[in-house]
């Protein structure tokens, strides 16, 4: 796997993989709550009275979502809604974070069809598709794991792009790799896909805001092509 190293990123081919469906944790825009075996569907109307919010909403957003943390989340969904694309994200360590950042945007629903917080290593296989070989050689924090989390999102979401991330925010290391290394992918139409690697330090909490921080400006470079992180 080849990269380019900069500011504790690298950018890495992240291969797709087998897609299937199963239950599990999912927010989803689709009206109702639902219990599962394995976990809970939640889910918020598309026909909600937020998807008839304005793109002039979104601008009015300044920039800026979740926590007052500087996002390119605007900037991203401003660009899928021009396309007339949709998104779905796939959580790992973030526990939901990515979601509320891009749904405390006004008008998201307009393209976010939902998301996955496969927080659980067997719910990124039983629900996302993961390969279990693939979990069972690797482990969880792979690059080629992220990519099938996001090409699991998109086809559960039925969306044209999943992101999805996975990795260790401490305070202990795992399946070998130690806290801050991070794998974010976005999964695109006709089974393209992009990956970034991530070094990253500090606390939990910083490690988690960083992962949204950098896996919405990977989507948005994918959407924008102006980083040449395209392959596949």
């Amino acid at each position: 796997m080849g990269g380019v190293k900069s500011s504790g990123r690298t950018e890495t081919a992240a291969s797709p993989g087998g897609i299937r469906t199963g239950a599990g944790a999912v927010t989803a825009a689709s009206a109702g709550s639902v219990e599962t075996a394995e976990g809970a569907v939640m889910a918020g109307s598309a026909g909600s009275d937020e998807r008839a919010e304005s793109l002039e909403s979104m601008e009015g957003a300044g920039g800026t979502a979740g926590a007052g943390r500087p996002s390119g989340a605007v900037q991203v969904l401003e660009t899928l809604a021009r396309r007339e694309a949709t998104l779905a994200v796939a959580e790992s360590l973030t526990g939901g974070l990515i979601g509320a950042t891009i749904t405390a945007v006004p008008g998201s629903s307009r393209v976010f069809r939902g998301g996955v917080i496969s927080y659980a290593t067997d719910l990124k296989h039983g629900l996302l598709g993961v390969p279990d070989d693939l979990l069972r050689r690797e482990g969880a924090v792979h690059p080629e794991v992220a990519a099938a989390m996001a090409a699991g999102a998109a086809r559960l979401c039925e969306a044209t792009y999943g992101l999805a991330v996975t990795g260790v925010a401490g305070p202990e290391p795992q399946d070998g790799q130690p806290v801050g290394t991070v794998f974010a992918a976005v999964s695109g139409p006709g089974g393209r896909s992009w990956g970034r690697r991530l070094s990253l330090q500090g606390s939990r909490e910083r490690i988690r805001v960083e992962t949204v921080d950098e896996a919405i400006d990977l989507l948005a470079s994918v959407l924008m092509s102006s980083k040449g992180e395209h392959f596949g």
